[in-house]
Formats: structure tokens, C-alpha cells, sequence
């Protein structure tokens, strides 16, 4: 059965097959948010930085009030220095919260720094903050899919905001009934090898 661009009705999850080798999205999962035959756009949701958020907003003069270990996350390759914030919605309603939007049940986005200032006062157990995002030309996506590089699924806010980020890959193969222990692994010189999951 062929997939058109019309059978992408995002926001969705797209997870990286084995022979994605690409280090930027080598078994990632992607928050799939904007797909015409134009181009398509998302975020990478379980790529973990070695950057404390409160690093990132200390230079931005905003007041970090979280876990001190928190760090933010690789949202793709694009505008690596643009920041959004996914998070469970629970700011107040009314006023300028309204800048956030739920893209999905139980998962809001932001861009505004004001956003980021109320969240960071009190971030929800629920929170990333991502740098950069992932991004793909006329036709691109389709062509990777067609190939079988992308699998699609549902958004599940559990898998976006995973406490374990190394589990993500598996846990969304396994959300469409997909054992990961039975594919193969793939390694740069083309040969692939039995899979450690």
C-alpha cells in the first residue's frame, strides 16, 4: 500500500528505522508537526544535551527554579540556537499565556520568552526545552518514508516526556507492535548486525 502526503495528518511521532544512520536522527523520535508536500517540520523528542536549562536561561536573565540537572534537549539540526519548550499545559488561563498552544492531548508548545519566564519559575514535571529543530524539503520526508526510514505513530505525551529518553526508541516501536529486539542493526561500512536492545 503506497503512503501519500495526504495519509500524514500530523502532529504525529515518526521513529528513525535502524538504517538511519545519520547521527542526528540514528534511532531518535520525531514530533512530527507540520507536513505539506512543500516541506515538513519537527522535533526530535529523545535526544538529551549535556546543557542545564538553568545555563541556557541564566544568559537569557531568566530565573531557573527546577532541578538543577535538568538539561535540555536536541530538537534537530536546524536553527540550533532557536529555543521552544514543550510542556504539559498548565499555565494559567488568560493574558499572555495564550501564546502557547496544545498541539496534542496533555502537550503544549511554546516559542515566547514570556512563556518560558512563567514556566521557569515553576516547571511542570512535564517540560523540555528544545534547541534547534528537524526539517525537510519538497517532497523529502515522503521520499524517506516511501523508503522505509520512518515509521509513524500516534503522539503519546508519555513517550515525549519519558523520564528515561534512551528508552523512547524502543517504548514508541513497541507502541504500534513493533518488537525493536527483532530488527536488525545497521552499522556504517553497509553490515549489519544482530541488534542489542
Amino acid at each position: 500500500m503506497s503512503v501519500s502526503d495526504s495519509d500524514l495528518v500530523t502532529p504525529l511521532l515518526l521513529m528513525a528505522m535502524p538504517q538511519v544512520l545519520d547521527p542526528f536522527f540514528h534511532r531518535s523520535v520525531v514530533l512530527l508537526l507540520h507536513h505539506e508536500p512543500e516541506g515538513s517540520i519537527g522535533f526530535i523528542v529523545n535526544r538529551p544535551t549535556g546543557i542545564k536549562v538553568s545555563e541556557i536561561l541564566k544568559g537569557m536573565d531568566v530565573g531557573w527554579r527546577g532541578r538543577d540537572e535538568t538539561v535540555a534537549y536536541f530538537g534537530g539540526p536546524v536553527q540550533p540556537n532557536l529555543g521552544t519548550v514543550l510542556f504539559a499545559p498548565v499555565l494559567p488561563a488568560g493574558g499572555e499565556e495564550d501564546t502557547a498552544t496544545e498541539i496534542a492531548p496533555g502537550v503544549a508548545l511554546t516559542q515566547h520568552i514570556g512563556d518560558l519566564s512563567r514556566l521557569a519559575e515553576e516547571p511542570p514535571d512535564r517540560f523540555r526545552l528544545l534547541l534547534g529543530y528537524a526539517g525537510w524539503g519538497e517532497g523529502q520526508l515522503m521520499e524517506e518514508i516511501l523508503r522505509n526510514d520512518w515509521l509513524t505513530a500516534p503522539v503519546d505525551s508519555g513517550l515525549i516526556f519519558a523520564p528515561d529518553p534512551d528508552q523512547v526508541w524502543a517504548a514508541a516501536l513497541r507502541s504500534v507492535g513493533i518488537d525493536p529486539a527483532a530488527l536488525p542493526s545497521w552499522i556504517p561500512n553497509g553490515a549489519s548486525e544482530e541488534s542489542a536492545n
